[in-house]
């Protein structure tokens, strides 16, 4: 199993003028080996593979570019790696018939990491030594587990982190548990259990949100290219690693607490990123743009983002699967207007009708607990389907 540990790292003054001048290096070398791929195939319909790129780094190091020596090697090699694996994912969307997003060059401030692969670091109790770099103050909040494989170097608004990427054992397996729950993730709540619990959403950035406007707004006055402007920039991204941060504490104890106390989490396959569509224009006879509900609806896009439906389930996946737990997706296909006592059809709900009253049978409860429990009735079913009947003697 591959588990990664990120901590802090505090270099000097000097140190961080390294650690920036290696990471400009880097993303000069992505830009320039994208930009010979792309021309290469426009102008010679010539395809450049990753071996080819990586074949002529020590010719582009002793003649072209003498600065790349100062670079540990294996890092410009992960550089071309990671442009391959881009170019990997472009063709394997375009197969699939997905929006394919052909690899873009990158900005300064969006190249922000760089990686060793293999080796040229160590690790000390206090301290990381970097190849070419140096001994660079690191605080292990935490211990780690197995044996390292990679470590990222990596910026994020005005602090850098060391990732390393850890291979070790499955852990050991929970108690097993009778326990099954079906949940429904909404926006009044930020989860329904299908016990009639609910989980209450932190709103984390609708709470910030004010604030991220006022700092949006004196960043937007600054002149461009101005120091100012980049400090007025940094404000921002400082506001959104806060959020960030609140948003993944939430999901992280949540997530924990459902594993811990069931066996089997049933889910709803939502596909988030339909959900947050745009609606499309509507225009009449004459070509006039009619209302569409664009504003309602990037309200309710913003805050589906904000819940961070997608994010929750995988961490709940990945903790089932290391505590020996269960989660299950269903289709999420009229869960909601299905009664969950007499399995009738009811009819279609608009998103302010709270509760759930059935015309057939006269329950009443909450609309969201009602479709908690039709998901864990899914799961059970679909569970029940792809058990297989043990061979008689």
């Amino acid at each position: 199993m591959r588990k990664t540990f990120k901590y802090r790292l505090y270099p000097t003054r000097k140190q961080e003028n390294t650690l920036f001048w290696t990471l400009t290096r880097c993303r000069e070398l992505y830009n320039a080996a994208l930009s010979e791929r792309k021309d290469a195939y426009k102008y010679a319909h010539k395809s450049i593979t990753y071996r080819m790129q990586v074949n002529d780094l020590p010719e582009i190091k002793g003649a072209i570019r003498e600065d790349y020596q100062d670079i540990h090697s294996q890092v410009l090699q992960d550089v071309l790696r990671r442009l391959d694996n881009a170019f990997a994912g472009f063709f394997r969307r375009l197969q699939n018939g997905e929006k394919p997003g052909y690899p873009r060059f990158q900005g300064r401030n969006r190249y922000n990491s760089f990686t060793y692969p293999q080796g040229g670091y160590s690790l000390s109790e206090k301290h990381v030594t970097l190849s070419k770099i140096g001994t660079i103050k690191i605080k292990l909040h935490r211990p780690l587990e197995g044996t390292i494989k990679t470590c990222t170097i990596k910026y994020e608004a005005g602090q850098w982190y060391c990732v390393f990427s850890c291979e070790g054992e499955q852990p050991t397996a929970l108690p097993a548990s009778s326990s099954e729950v079906g949940i429904d993730l909404g926006i009044t709540h930020f989860a329904a259990l299908s016990d009639g619990r609910f989980i209450e959403s932190p709103r984390s950035f609708r709470k910030a949100e004010k604030m991220l406007v006022r700092r949006q707004q004196v960043k937007d006055r600054r002149k461009r290219g101005s120091h100012r402007r980049e400090k007025a920039r940094k404000l921002v991204a400082k506001a959104h690693r806060k959020i960030a941060r609140q948003r993944r504490d939430f999901l992280q104890k949540q997530s924990r607490k459902l594993v811990q106390e069931h066996q089997t989490i049933v889910f709803e396959d939502l596909q988030v990123e339909n959900l947050v569509k745009r609606p499309k224009p509507k225009q009449d006879e004459n070509g006039k743009y009619l209302p569409n509900g664009a504003s309602a609806k990037a309200g309710l896009n913003k805050s589906i983002t904000d819940a961070g439906w997608g994010m929750f389930v995988d961490l709940c996946s990945f903790k089932a699967a290391c505590a020996g737990r269960n989660v299950v997706k269903v289709n999420p296909y009229k869960t909601s207007q299905i009664c969950s006592a007499c399995l009738q059809e009811c009819p279609h709900k608009e998103l302010d009708e709270r509760v759930h009253t059935c015309i057939h049978c006269g329950i009443m409860l909450d609309r969201d607990t009602n479709a908690a429990i039709n998901i864990l009735r899914l799961g059970r079913s679909q569970q029940s389907a792809m058990a297989v009947e043990a061979p008689r003697l």
